[in-house]
């Protein structure tokens, strides 16, 4: 079987691409950096988004990111169904602003800054990214100041992959993580990329890892 194979995108300003390099090698992927500027096929098992500080979050978190090339090229991955993405943070605020989820992330009600480890509960298995997660509730870090998910319209249940057990910042039906409804982008605002190594007292975010592992490898056994 060949080497699962995922690509980070980086932007100027992303602070977790080397927390999603270390946390997807430890988990058996074989790992390459993605600058902004790219605008060629993605040819990857995996797209990673990270978390971050892209342009500086200037205009807005995830609005100017949302116009660099490379966002063309996730677009294209995604329509063509190559593999999967995983946006985490900045990387779900700017996979809100292109539209390819729903809704958008905004400012805590508390309008502060977070960052403490948090509940989070499991409500839907079905999906490639939690499949093999073996715990109802997962202690993952969250790092935000605009966390807060916000959706003028109804979000369909079987949609909602996450939600916070005691909401830290106002978020909309105490959503932490949702899917498209394909099934093949996952945004979530808890960094699992941050809890996947007993050094760092936590490993709840290597669940999230070998369940996309597991349903990459399942998909590549049924395809060769």
């Amino acid at each position: 079987m060949n080497s699962l194979t995922a690509g980070i995108i980086v932007f100027p300003g992303s602070n977790c691409d080397r927390d999603a390099n270390f946390a997807l090698t430890i988990n058996g992927f074989d790992t390459k950096y993605i600058w902004h500027d790219f605008n060629q096929l993605l040819d990857f098992d995996l797209v990673f988004i990270p978390g971050g500080f892209s342009y500086g979050d200037y205009l807005r978190v995830g609005a100017l990111a949302r116009f660099s090339p490379v966002m063309s090229s996730v677009e294209k991955y995604i329509l063509n169904k190559r593999g999967l993405v995983l946006g985490v943070c900045n990387g779900f605020q700017i996979l809100t602003e292109a539209g390819i989820l729903p809704g958008a992330l905004t400012v805590n009600t508390s309008h502060r800054f977070i960052c403490k480890d948090v509940e989070v509960e499991v409500v839907n298995y079905d999906t490639p990214f939690i499949n093999d997660v073996q715990k109802k509730i997962l202690i993952l870090p969250i790092a935000h100041k605009e966390g807060r998910y916000i959706n003028d319209n109804k979000l369909d249940p079987k949609n909602i992959v996450l939600k916070y057990k005691e909401n830290p910042n106002g978020s909309f039906d105490d959503v932490a993580g949702i899917i498209n409804e394909e099934y093949n982008v996952f945004g979530l605002m808890p960094h699992p990329e941050r809890a996947c190594h007993s050094v760092l007292g936590n490993e709840d975010g290597n669940y999230i890892f070998q369940s996309i592992r597991r349903y990459l490898s399942s998909a590549e056994s049924i395809n060769n």
